[in-house]
């Protein structure tokens, strides 16, 4: 029975990455500290990150759909510290009856958050 995912996506810089997740809410997972890997949390999700030096963010298609209960005030969350939202992806409707916004962090990888309507 499966019982959860957790993406891993690649990082270049530990600090920078840890750095940019804080600021969008996540926490540190667990008490170990691994250079080539990060583990961190926001509620009920975790993102892992594996240390990638030579990564073209320009070639990264690394990507994460994380569902919301309440997208307007994570939103508004993220424009309060600042978050650089994707310049196509402002909170919207979508075709496919989720409402939906992009964050691109550091590495390029594309976050996208949706919650049905």
């Amino acid at each position: 029975m499966l019982t959860g995912i957790h993406p891993k996506l690649p990082m270049r810089n530990r600090n920078r990455t840890i750095e940019y997740y804080m600021n969008l809410g996540f926490k540190k997972f667990g008490d170990a500290e691994y250079p080539e890997y990060l583990m961190l949390e926001k509620d009920q999700v975790q993102i892992h990150f594996f240390k990638f030096i030579d990564l073209n963010p320009k070639e990264n298609y690394g990507q994460v759909y994380i569902r919301t209960s309440n997208i307007d005030h994570l939103y508004q969350f993220f424009l309060d510290r600042k978050v650089n939202i994707h310049p196509n992806g402002n909170l919207q409707i979508k075709t496919w009856g989720q409402r939906e916004f992009y964050l691109l962090d550091p590495d390029n990888n594309l976050l996208t958050f949706g919650q049905s309507i």
